[in-house]
């Protein structure tokens, strides 16, 4: 089981299970919403992450998605698609432990900013995650 919270430590979660798609996704919204050049994030089912501490403010950050965030310190917390219910991603920041949870690929490149230069040797998607 993976831990963690937001910076004023109001917001507190758990993550257990499965853990998949951890990567650093450089879409506008992610930089926009961190500020931040990228956010790394990973994937657990939504049945395997809850709030223990504390309450999430969310709001719409598109028409398919909202994003829940601490509402007193502002530290974004997790990401949950529409059309995905049945997964939640989750900022690796904000983990107690970030070590855990490396990246093993890069999203959204096609939107990277052209200063931020990728030299890790991680796979790279120009939109999301492409299979195969």
């Amino acid at each position: 089981m993976l831990t963690g919270g937001c910076h004023c430590g109001r917001v507190r979660y758990e993550a257990e299970g499965k853990l998949f798609h951890p990567t650093l996704c450089h879409c506008r919204d992610c930089r926009r919403v961190s500020g931040a050049p990228c956010v790394a994030w990973f994937t657990v089912s939504s049945a395997g992450f809850r709030i223990t501490q504390g309450v999430l403010r969310h709001y719409a950050s598109s028409a398919r998605a909202e994003r829940g965030f601490c509402g007193d310190c502002g530290t974004p917390i997790l990401f949950q698609a529409h059309d995905l219910p049945q997964e939640v991603d989750v900022t690796t920041a904000s983990l107690d432990d970030p070590e855990a949870v490396p990246p093993a690929d890069h999203t959204q490149v096609g939107s990277r900013l052209s200063w931020m230069r990728l030299a890790d040797g991680l796979r790279q998607f120009r939109t999301s995650r492409e299979d195969g």
